[in-house]
């Protein structure tokens, strides 16, 4: 086995080949199954850019096939959930398509229980799920075993040969679907399987800021938000830290920016120009907490609003909390902080909270409240999506270094879920967009402070944010879907 013409050494090919057969004895090998597929409507992402799902058909008799049932200049989104990043990533890829024309196919690898792939990705998704809160609770587990795995585990590239049989086992899923249709992968699983199944050119967008084998498709087209991504990925820098590896070809990876979606990228001169003019009136700041990972992070999260809790009472500041699609999450900060229970609940009611996020984004200064906002949605699109809106109409995102690094609005970091989100501040900090990582709660509190007393750090960060967007930074998506149209052409 070779990856990019990198030999994988005997041993390693057999633990990989080790492990497809431990997934096949404990899910099954559905490879010679015919799953119909068929497209349904997304009750959140179809109205927003005409996000179709491809699902499981449960009854073919008199319908026309998958293919004949495809609408014209389709281009199809892998991904998986795991996490909210990915999602993210995909809604940014199926907005940008949208925008160029384009109808957005949804596929998500972990919707479908009764395949093998999706045993696979559910499992592995628990495993790590549950390993990110333990990190956050138990400092030992993190120092010696969570960070060295983000970080250096993952770079591995024969921790790629492992993910590689695994994809294998992804690809039932594709029997209906062309082998030409444009494909953009959100997950580096996606991608494999989409290759491993004969799709005939695939964009992997791989995310973060720090180079690992583990996002790795060879075959695809891999595209990168940063510079410093584009040179770790095209030498295989680190990937094995004995040797110098075969780079990849020109061909194999591209530059493209950050993935943003449409709506928000059209919209940061105005955004950004609201938000100034906001800091100059010295209305309320608007604070926007996202609280992911199955609430990994209350206590920290507890801190910060504990710390913004006078300058709201002074209707000096506005604090946004979306837990996602965790209500449990919202229960354990209510028993921590007795103040929340007077905060207004936007809970599961996707027009109300839509449209409560676009009042607050058109606000002129005269309608610019103080007090908590509280959102929180069991559908997993509204879940995220809701961020993707808030965040236009809030004054700073607070959030761990993951994919919400890379978006146009000032930034606070909190504490990283794993050594590769570090570089995802640096980068931020780099661009000026961001604060570098605040690793203690002290220390990001001491940063709201700093934030509430002096105007200029957002002002600073808007007109870096202009200067971004002019250079094209915030353009990725757009890059990515236009590299798989092309490449399927």
């Amino acid at each position: 086995m070779e990856i990019f013409g990198n030999k994988i050494s005997n041993k390693d090919y057999r633990k990989a080949l080790k492990g497809q057969k431990k997934f096949i004895r404990k899910f099954g090998d559905d490879r010679s199954t015919k799953y119909p597929l068929a497209l349904a409507d997304n009750s959140v992402l179809t109205p927003l850019f005409g996000v179709k799902n491809i699902i499981i058909a449960e009854n073919t008799d008199g319908k026309q096939s998958f293919k004949e049932s495809l609408p014209d200049k389709a281009i199809i989104i892998g991904n998986i959930r795991m996490g909210f990043g990915h999602y993210r990533i995909s809604m940014a890829m199926a907005s940008a398509a949208h925008s160029m024309g384009y109808i957005p196919l949804w596929l998500d690898l972990n919707s479908f229980p009764q395949t093998t792939c999706t045993k696979i990705i559910s499992y592995q998704n628990n495993l790590y799920s549950t390993a990110s809160r333990l990190s956050q609770k138990i400092g030992l587990f993190n120092k010696l075993f969570w960070e060295p795995l983000n970080y250096e585990g993952f770079k591995k590239l024969s921790y790629n040969a492992g993910d590689q049989k695994n994809a294998e086992l992804m690809t039932p899923l594709f029997n209906e679907i062309p082998k030409d249709i444009p494909f953009v992968g959100t997950h580096v699983w996606p991608a494999q399987a989409a290759i491993h199944a004969g799709m005939t050119k695939v964009v992997n967008a791989i995310p973060d800021n720090w180079p690992m084998a583990l996002h790795l498709a060879e075959g695809s087209i891999h595209t990168v938000q940063t510079e410093n991504c584009y040179w770790g990925y095209k030498t295989l820098h680190g990937f094995d830290k004995d040797k110098v590896l075969n780079p990849m070809s020109e061909k194999d990876i591209a530059y493209t920016g950050h993935y943003i979606d449409h709506e928000i990228v059209s919209n940061i001169e105005k955004d950004c120009q609201a938000r100034i003019e906001r800091a100059k009136n010295k209305a309320p700041i608007r604070f926007l907490l996202t609280i992911g990972g199955a609430g990994a992070q209350g206590d920290f999260f507890a801190k910060i609003i504990k710390t913004l809790l006078p300058y709201i009472k002074e209707n000096k500041a506005c604090l946004y909390i979306n837990c996602g699609d965790y209500q449990n999450v919202w229960e354990m900060l209510k028993e921590k902080i007795l103040e929340l229970s007077t905060a207004q609940i936007h809970f599961n009611d996707w027009t109300e909270e839509s449209n409560f996020a676009q009042n607050e984004i058109e606000a002129s200064l005269t309608d610019t409240k103080s007090g908590i906002h509280a959102f929180c949605n069991k559908d997993i699109f509204a879940a995220v999506y809701i961020t993707n809106l808030l965040m236009r109409a809030c004054d700073f995102l607070v959030t761990k270094p993951s994919e919400l690094a890379f978006y146009p609005v000032p930034k606070l970091f909190i504490r990283r879920i794993g050594g590769h989100e570090m570089w995802g501040a640096i980068h931020s900090a780099d661009l000026g967009d961001g604060s570098q990582e605040c690793e203690s709660p002290e220390y990001a509190c001491a940063m709201i402070k700093q934030i509430m007393e002096n105007p200029n750090i957002e002002l600073r960060m808007c007109e870096n944010i202009i200067k971004n967007n002019k250079n094209g930074i915030y353009n990725g998506a757009y890059e990515a879907v236009k590299l798989a149209v092309q490449a399927s052409e």
